[in-house]
């Protein structure tokens, strides 16, 4: 006899967060994309520089969970835009210190205020409370201090 297999996909949590992750990603993707020409690395290291000021590549790898070779890659492409500076450290030559340019503030403040723009469209469809519970219960998720 075979047991019925109750088990949906479309109900597994890490699905329906990689979907809705995805979704939302890529709708965002096209805002950078489009105004920078960026890809989602390097706005994510642009975000963590400008949150956070100067930064090296280990430690943006360590924040936003992105392999130090994709950092790199950002890096350099940010660089190249001259969106960021780098550094090197005195005490650990292997190392350098990013730092947002006048040009990558900009591009930082503007790239913002879209990003809240979308924040605000995505959760439009909930009740605030309902948003304050899905943010809570994802950063608890993420491990993210509540």
């Amino acid at each position: 006899m075979t047991e019925k297999d109750d088990f949906s996909p479309q109900d597994f949590l890490p699905f329906l967060l990689n979907r809705a992750a995805e979704d939302c990603s890529l709708e965002f993707q096209r805002q950078y994309k489009n105004r920078y020409g960026m890809l989602r690395t390097e706005w994510r290291v642009l975000f963590h520089l400008g949150i956070y000021g100067s930064l090296t590549a280990k430690e943006i790898s360590l924040r936003a969970k992105i392999h130090k070779t994709k950092i790199s890659r950002a890096v350099a492409k940010l660089a190249e835009r001259r969106f960021v500076t780098r550094d090197r450290d005195e005490n650990d030559r292997r190392a350098e210190h990013l730092t947002l340019t006048s040009a990558g503030e900009l591009a930082y403040r503007d790239l913002r205020s879209v990003a809240k723009v979308y924040d605000d469209k995505l959760t439009s469809q909930f009740r605030a409370d309902e948003t304050e519970i899905l943010r809570s219960l994802l950063k608890k998720l993420s491990g993210i201090e509540v």
